[in-house]
This record gives C-alpha cells, structure tokens and sequence, in this order.
C-alpha cells in the first residue's frame, strides 16, 4: 500500500523521477514484464531506498535511469524516467552518454567486473576526470585527491584491480564514479560479498561523502539493517511492482505491505536459525512476471 503523498519530496526539489514505467525483456509475442507501473523519486540531498529480494526488478529499474538496458533484449513499454525535470526516457545513446556520471552516476556490485584488469586503476579514475573536466590541468593530482576522498593512499594508482580487496575495488569505483561530480549517486548493493567490518567502512564512507558533497543517494538493497542505517525514505518492490513506499524508520516500524511484514520476519529469523522462515503467498514469479 503506498504511503500518502507527505512522503514524497514537492516536485520542484526533484533530481530523478520515474513515473507508472513498465520495462520487459524479449519479443512482444513472449514478453517477461520486469517492471511494472513503477513510480519513484529521488529529491537533492535525499538518500532513498530501494529494496526487495534478488529478481523483483530493482537493478533492472536502476539500469533504465541511466540508458543501461541491453539494446536488443530490452525495452521500456511504457510510462516515464525524468532527469531534473527534463523527460529522457527516448533518449539516444550518445544523450545518454552526455548524461551519465552527471547529473547521475552508478556503483554497481561486484566491482571486479566493472574494472578494467589490464590498466590501473589511476588510470581508470583519470578517464572519469578527463571526460567530464577536459579541461582539467592537473589529472595526476585530481585523482590522487579521489583515493584521498575515499579513503584510500595516493600510491595505490599505480595498481592493478587484481592487486586490490574487495572493499578496495569498490572505493576505486566509487572514485570513479566521484570524478563525474554526480548531484545523485545511485549504489547498486555497494557491500555485497563483503565482510561485516568493510561492509561498515562502505557504508560510513558514503554517509560521510553524502555530507560533504551534498550528494543524493538511491541505495539498492536486500539488507533491511543498511536500508534502515542509511536511508531517509524507501520503496519496497515485490515481483516487479513498487508494493509500498514511505520514510524508513515508519515503513520498517509499521508495514503495510504483507510482503514489507514478510521481509521483516525474515530478517529477524536469519538471526535466530532454530526459527523457520515465513513464506508469501505469490512469491514465485509466474510466466509474465519476473
């Protein structure tokens, strides 16, 4: 049941909105509906949550607010994604390519697929300097500046991501993405196959980034502990639909949704294993749905 309208931040704070958008994979004849009808918004300076299990669309979502969707597989059948107000849900490839790292920029998980493992990663990081600062004089400096940014040494542009951990090689995208100077940074499960401790290291880092930079944030999750630590409002989305929506703390303290409910018993019985795990009617996805 989505939250009134009070959640919501007026229009005219807006950086990103999609409105009623509808994506599916395949030929029309067999289409899979990925998302449907799916309505959210992101204000300046805001850290919205978006959460659900592994398959309900969110990645898909946030891949469509960038131009990400494969070409040939997929396709937006409906519905609207606006950028400060400016609709780009038609937009080519290269406006897409003129739009992405600024206003709006992506960590995405697994960090070791999105680097390149043949260049270092000083490298890697000058190429997002150079393409959104060309005229930038001091390239070397600047991105010894964005490993200082997130917490990591000067020296280590030298390396190669092989050489690096994992909570390493997700600063380094996050460094990346940090040298397009984003108003909104959109954090695609960023402490996936971490450790507790670094996961904690992630998460302050982009708290302390948020603060400091006034950056946006739309952080995409399955962990309820992290959407409750860092987010001001969320959206709960369940077989491709955004079921509920609303500030964090009431969303989580008092659902709505059987399938928020669910999600909360769950997270409190992984703590408690001798507990069994509840089950949603209508979990599994039928032929027309993902």
């Amino acid at each position: 049941m989505p939250a009134d309208d009070s959640a919501t931040p007026p229009a005219r704070a807006m950086l990103l909105q999609t409105q009623a958008l509808q994506i599916s994979y395949g030929p029309r004849q067999r289409a899979v509906v990925a998302v449907r009808d799916a309505s959210i918004a992101v204000a300046k300076g805001e850290s919205v949550a978006l959460v659900g299990e592994s398959g309900s669309g969110k990645s898909t979502l946030a891949r469509a607010m960038l131009g990400l969707l494969p070409e040939k597989t997929a396709r937006i059948d409906g519905g609207r994604i606006l950028v400060e107000g400016s609709d780009v849900t038609a937009y080519s490839q290269r406006q897409w390519e003129k739009l992405r790292g600024n206003p709006i920029a992506m960590v995405f998980q697994d960090p070791l697929s999105y680097l390149n493992p043949v260049l270092r990663v000083g490298r890697q990081i000058a190429e997002s300097v150079v393409r959104h600062d060309p005229n930038s004089r001091d390239v070397p400096g600047r991105v010894g500046e964005l490993l200082e940014l997130v917490r990591l040494p000067r020296t280590l542009a030298r390396s190669y991501p092989h050489e690096l951990s994992g909570g390493m090689r997700q600063r380094v995208l996050l460094a990346i993405a940090l040298g397009c100077q984003p108003k909104l940074l959109i954090a695609d499960e960023p402490t996936t196959a971490l450790d507790v401790t670094t996961q904690a290291e992630i998460l302050a880092l982009l708290r302390d980034l948020r603060q400091r930079l006034g950056m946006a944030m739309l952080l995409i999750s399955h962990d309820l502990g992290v959407v409750w630590q860092e987010s001001e409002r969320a959206y709960v989305m369940f077989r491709s639909r955004i079921v509920e929506e609303g500030a964090t703390r009431d969303l989580l303290s008092s659902p709505q949704h059987p399938y928020t409910a669910g999600l909360i018993k769950t997270a409190k019985v992984a703590r408690n294993s001798r507990n069994r795990f509840e089950t949603i009617e209508g979990e599994f996805a039928t032929s027309s749905t993902v």
